[in-house]
């Protein structure tokens, strides 16, 4: 469809909503914007739309009437296709498009498009720092922070696009066809918005609806939703596997990740290479691969992105090395699950910082999943208390407490050696103590950059 002097209704007055604004109003459509909150302020809102234009606005609810004006609706992710206004446009037999399909529609270039429950960001800002080595155009865009649609126009024939892409983003796309796709895993989730696990697989399956048979698709060997994908999929299927070898496709064999393809096996790295750590990082590695070396990036270009990728900010984050100590921001393990990824990911003895605000979670499973790793669990925060408790009731009896970040870096610099780790990965939301726990692992990165000053 062409956009200029279409007349286009945008749901959803968050990032992504503003990002499609833009972009319409720079291709010349006629703009209109919605947004469910009548408590929106108009002002502060035009200061964020393209050249502060003032384009109609709409807080509260549309009617069929309103709806009977407009050529095509484009929602941000957090509305659902099944929402009322969703259900206006569809009754009247007119488009609906994600913010995703408004961006390839408006965009060029090559698109590399990964989903998936876990893993998504981590993959998706890997693949990104591979193919930046490699290509000079390479945008990296959608659920990892920068809408797809803030970028879309400024694309060129020779661009990478690298999309990490929502399950509620894939809900309302019609053409996107990305050349390279990834579904990296598949657990419960959002079901709140998708009603069934089967729905929200069938929904991150979509990503690949409309490939051609020379476009890859990229599979988790390991995920047996994944794996029956592979019986649908409409481009070439590629899988990647942790533990079984593939004969076309990307996998581990001790500690190497091996590429196969059309009968040539390459060693692209090792577990030397990088600096993420356990399982599920090394998965994330595996389908990083895939997806780069099937846009065309040649393996020692992708060894050099791998090398130089630190991981994301606050999930297993390698921070640095002082005197031989490895340090490690997982502030964003703000539950016991998400803990326990950080503390089973540690491959060296470990100083574990935890405590926080008390979501009245249980901490048993996190404690047994110390497996001897854990030399000493340094606490703070309100949790402090039940979180030493617990792991008393558990046998782990070596905690100490502290009562600031600080205190907690130079307790574990003071006992730690050569060869261990210390880990901040605390189980706990970080209200009370920090605003967010972006600002927790900010202060705790800082706190390690110190120590190599003194």
């Amino acid at each position: 469809m062409a956009l200029k002097d279409k007349k286009v209704l945008v749901a959803g007055a968050g990032k992504s909503g503003i990002g499609s604004v833009n972009l319409l109003l720079k291709a010349g459509a006629d703009v209109v914007l919605t947004d469910g909150n009548k408590d929106l302020d108009p002002e502060a809102l035009y200061q964020k739309i393209y050249q502060e234009t003032k384009i109609p606005l709409i807080l509260g609810e549309v009617n069929e009437e309103q709806v009977k004006e407009f050529d095509l609706l484009v929602l941000s992710p957090g509305i659902s296709v099944n929402a009322p206004i969703a259900c206006l446009f569809a009754d009247q037999g007119k488009p609906v498009w994600s913010e995703i399909e408004l961006a390839y529609q408006a965009g060029k270039g090559k698109i590399a498009a990964i989903t998936g429950t876990n893993g998504k960001t981590t993959t998706t800002a890997l693949t990104g720092e591979i193919m930046k080595g490699y290509y000079d155009s390479t945008f990296v865009v959608g659920n990892i922070g920068t809408p797809y649609t803030s970028v879309a126009l400024d694309t060129k024939e020779d661009s990478r696009i690298v999309a990490e892409i929502s399950s509620f983003q894939l809900e309302t796309i019609v053409d996107f066809c990305p050349d390279v796709c990834a579904v990296l895993n598949i657990t419960p989730d959002h079901l709140d918005r998708h009603g069934t696990v089967e729905v929200y697989a069938k929904t991150k399956e979509s990503i690949g609806k409309n490939q051609r048979p020379d476009q890859v698709m990229v599979l988790n060997y390991e995920d047996k939703t994944t794996r029956e994908m592979a019986d649908r999929a409409k481009g070439r299927v590629v899988f990647f596997s942790l533990h079984h070898k593939a004969e076309e496709g990307v996998y581990m064999e001790g500690d190497r990740f091996i590429i196969e393809d059309d009968g040539t096996k390459t060693e692209v790295c090792t577990l030397e290479d990088t600096c993420l750590l356990g399982d599920h990082n090394y998965e994330n590695i595996l389908a990083a691969i895939a997806v780069s070396y099937y846009m065309g990036v040649p393996a020692e270009y992708i060894r050099e992105g791998i090398r130089k990728f630190k991981g994301v900010a606050h999930r297993i984050e390698y921070v640095d090395t002082v005197n031989g100590v490895a340090y490690y921001n997982d502030s964003k393990g703000t539950n016991p699950d998400a803990a326990i990824k950080g503390i089973q990911a540690m491959n060296r003895p470990t100083y574990l910082i935890g405590g926080g605000y008390d979501k009245k979670a249980a901490y048993d499973e996190w404690i047994e999943a110390f497996d001897g790793k854990v030399k000493e669990l340094i606490l703070m925060g309100a949790t402090a208390s039940k979180i030493a408790e617990t792991a008393k009731a558990h046998g782990f009896e070596a905690v100490v407490f502290v009562d600031s970040m600080e205190e907690a870096i130079q307790y574990a610099a003071d006992k730690a050696e050569d060869g261990d780790a210390v880990l901040l990965s605390p189980a706990c939301a970080s209200w009370g103590m920090f605003p967010n726990y972006e600002v927790r692992g900010d202060i705790f990165k800082e706190c390690v950059k110190k120590l190599k000053e003194l």
